[in-house]
C-alpha cells in the first residue's frame, strides 16, 4: 500500500530501537546472555525475581551506553538513576522493569543519515539502559503459551530519535545507521532474527504547515528493515484514510502483520505515569567521572563516517565505493587488509571486494567473516592481475575455484595453466592468421567500421584461452589493421 507525495499531508516518525548489548551475563545478574540455550536454563534467582535477591549493576552494559552516547555527540549524564517500570505481563516474573526514566544515561545528541543524496540530521532524545523480559513461545502448545525466560535480565539500549523523519525511506535510512554503529562500536551484534536489534515505530500524520503533531499510534516490535518500510507506508495510509473518511485516530500500541502486509491493534496506548515509575531503592544512582569519559572515548574506534570520507581521501574511491566497503567494520577491515596485502591499485581491490567477493557472499547467505577466501589470499590473487600473470577474465576462474577450495592463487594458477601468454611473437602469429582469415572484417573496418574491432579483439582471445594480456592484443591489432 503507498501514499502519494501530492497530497496535502506531513508524515511524522519517531523510532524507538532497542538493541541487546554484547555483554557476556545479563545486567543485573551472572546469568550468561548467550543465544541458543535450551528454554530457561540461563534464567538465575535474580532474573525469575525471586524474594530476597538484589541486582548488581554490569560496569560494562554502562560503559557500552557511554561509547553510544560519544558516537552521537550526546550529553552523557555524570548522574543517572535507574527506576522500576511497573507493569504485568507473563514473561516479566518480578512484576516490574528496570529501566531509566527521568534520568537517563544518555542524553541529546544526533545522527545524520543520507536520503537520495540529501543529508538530514536526525535528533536523538536520550538513550537508555534497562533489562530485557522474557519472551512468549506460542508454537507447539496446543492453544497454550509458554515463557522462555533466557532474555529476561538481557541489557538493552534503548535509543530513542525526536520526531524528525518524514518518510519511511528516512526512517529505514536511520534504522540502519543507528545498526551499522553499534555494530562498529561492538556494543552488538544487531542480529535482527535473534531478537538484539528491534524498533517501535511512532507514526502520524498533520496537514502541511501544521505545527501541531496529529494523534500518533505506535508500531511495536519490528525486526526488519523491509518490514519497518512496508509498516509505516501502510500505517500512514491507514490514518490519512480515516482522516480524510471524517474519522479521528485513536492513540494505540499496534502490530505489523508481515503476512498480510497491515498493521493490527494490540492495546490502547499507556502514557508513562500508568506505569507508576520510581527509583529503584536496590540500586544506587550510576556516577560517571571525567576520567572515565576520556578513558572511553580514546579508545573508540573509527567509526563509519570518519571511515567513509578516509577511504574517499586516502584510496580515491567513488562515494558509493566508500558506502559499500564501510557499512560494516568487518568488511572495511577485510578490504583494507587486501590492499595491504596486494600491493595493487585500491580501486582494483575495491572493484573486486564490491563485486566478486559481496556477490558469493549474498549468493551463499553468509558474511564477510564467513568468506573462504581470506583477505591474504585475495591478496595474493589480486597481486598476480597487478604483474600481468593473468588477465581480469582468468582472475575469475581462479577466484571461483579459491572460493570451493583451499590453496593459494599461484598454486591454482600454475596447476591450471592460467598463466598469460607474454611472448609477443606467439601473439603476433595467432593474430597475423586471424587477419588473413577474415578479410571481409579486415576490409569493413578499413572503411571506417570501428565496432568491428572488437570482432578480432574476441577472436585473439579465443585463440589464446583468454590468456594473452589484452592490452598487448589490442595495441598489436591496433598496428597492423591500420
Amino acid at each position: 500500500m503507498e501514499y502519494s507525495t501530492e497530497q496535502d499531508w506531513e508524515i511524522v516518525i519517531g523510532l524507538e530501537i532497542h538493541t541487546q548489548l554484547a555483554t557476556q551475563s545479563k545486567i543485573f545478574s551472572g546469568a550468561s546472555t548467550q543465544y541458543g540455550a535450551e528454554p530457561n536454563t540461563q534464567a538465575c534467582a535474580v532474573d525469575l525475581g525471586l524474594p530476597g535477591v538484589l541486582p548488581v549493576l554490569n560496569e560494562e552494559a554502562v560503559s557500552m551506553a557511554i561509547k553510544f552516547g560519544l558516537a552521537i555527540d550526546a550529553e552523557i549524564a555524570p548522574y543517572s538513576v535507574f527506576a522500576r517500570k511497573n507493569y504485568f505481563y507473563p514473561d516479566l516474573p518480578k512484576g516490574y522493569q528496570i529501566s531509566q526514566m527521568d534520568l537517563p544515561i544518555v542524553g541529546k545528541g544526533h545522527l545524520d543519515i543520507d536520503v537520495d543524496g540529501v543529508t538530514k540530521r536526525v535528533g536523538i532524545t536520550r538513550a537508555h539502559l534497562e533489562e530485557d523480559a522474557g519472551k512468549s513461545l506460542h508454537e507447539d502448545f496446543h492453544g497454550l503459551t509458554g515463557i522462555d525466560l533466557n532474555r529476561a535480565g538481557t541489557p538493552l539500549l534503548e535509543i530513542v530519535s525526536e520526531p524528525d523523519m518524514r518518510s519511511a525511506k528516512e526512517a529505514v535510512a536511520y534504522m540502519r545507521k543507528i545498526h551499522e554503529l553499534v555494530r562498529y562500536l561492538g556494543i552488538s551484534d544487531g542480529n535482527m532474527q535473534e531478537g538484539s536489534f528491534r524498533c517501535d515505530a511512532n507514526v502520524s500524520v498533520r496537514p502541511k504547515g501544521q505545527q501541531e503533531f496529529g494523534t500518533r499510534t505506535e508500531i511495536k516490535n519490528i525486526n526488519s528493515f523491509r518490514f519497518i518500510e512496508k509498516a509505516i507506508n501502510f500505517e500512514v495510509e491507514r490514518h490519512i484514510e480515516i482522516i480524510e473518511g471524517g474519522g479521528r485516530i485513536v492513540q494505540e500500541t499496534r502490530l505489523y502483520d508481515a503476512d498480510k502486509d497491515q498493521t493490527r491493534s494490540m492495546r490502547s496506548k499507556e502514557e508513562a505515569n500508568d506505569y507508576r515509575y520510581f527509583p529503584d531503592p536496590d540500586l544506587l544512582p550510576v556516577l560517571i567521572d571525567s576520567e572515565l569519559l576520556a578513558s572511553i572515548k580514546a579508545n573508540l574506534p573509527e567509526l563509519p563516517t570518519a571511515k567513509k570520507q578516509r577511504f574517499k581521501d586516502q584510496y580515491l574511491l567513488d562515494d558509493e565505493s566508500a558506502t559499500i566497503l564501510t557499512s560494516s567494520r568487518d568488511l572495511a577491515d577485510y578490504f583494507e587488509t587486501v590492499v595491504a596485502k596486494s600491493g595493487a591499485e585500491a580501486k582494483l581491490c575495491a572493484n573486486w571486494v564490491t563485486g566478486e567477493v559481496i556477490a558469493a557472499l549474498n549468493k551463499n547467505g553468509i558474511e564477510i567473516t564467513e568468506a573462504p577466501i581470506s583477505p591474504d589470499r585475495l591478496g595474493g590473487l589480486l597481486l598476480r592481475i597487478n604483474d600481468n600473470t593473468i588477465s581480469g577474465k582468468i582472475a575469475k576462474q581462479v577466484f571461483e575455484t579459491m572460493w570451493q577450495e583451499p590453496g593459494g592463487a599461484d598454486e591454482i594458477i600454475a596447476s591450471k595453466g592460467l598463466q598469460q601468454i607474454t611472448d609477443t611473437g606467439a601473439i603476433e602469429a595467432i593474430i597475423d592468421q586471424i587477419i588473413a582469415d577474415n578479410p571481409d572484417q579486415v576490409a569493413q573496418y578499413r572503411s571506417g567500421k570501428d565496432k568491428v574491432f572488437s570482432f578480432f579483439v574476441g577472436q585473439a582471445m579465443k585463440q589464446t584461452q583468454g590468456k594473452a594480456s589484452p592490452a598487448e592484443v589490442n595495441k598489436m591489432l591496433k598496428a597492423k589493421l591500420q
